[in-house]
């Protein structure tokens, strides 16, 4: 893999089923109700169940792992801003974008940001990677 070029980026849309949302519900052991149950999401300012902020997030590590930087490169750091909830069957799209490459390490930082159809921010933040240098 080369250096990553700042201004890169990769993008991935999906929308999260019920099946995806007790799935994660059973691999991460997060039963919160707000996830799970109809009936009590109703009760919530959100007025239904919203899918998991870490199942959304998950969408960059897929895009940092196979497109930008690509494989071979791990994780060192990522914060997250949850803006808006992300709700079950609502398409959204994940894009990574370089910002930095550091010119005496293998070291990247990405842009890491989830929107929905209408262009608004659903989640923000940056992650920090080591990439592999050939």
């Amino acid at each position: 893999m080369s250096k990553p070029l700042i201004g890169a980026s990769a993008s991935i849309s999906k929308s999260f089923s019920e099946a995806d949302v007790k799935q994660f519900a059973a691999l991460s052991g997060d039963f919160n109700p707000i996830h799970i149950d109809p009936d009590y999401a109703r009760t919530t300012m959100f007025g239904q169940r919203i899918v998991h902020g870490m199942l959304v997030s998950s969408l960059f590590s897929g895009l940092l792992a196979e497109k930008i930087p690509g494989p071979g490169a791990v994780y060192l750091g990522q914060t997250f801003k949850y803006q808006k909830p992300v709700f079950l069957d609502q398409e959204v799209t994940a894009t990574v974008e370089v910002l930095h490459v550091r010119e005496d390490k293998p070291i990247v930082t990405m842009s890491t940001v989830c929107t929905n159809p209408q262009g608004e921010v659903l989640i923000s933040g940056e992650a920090i990677l080591k990439y592999v240098d050939n």
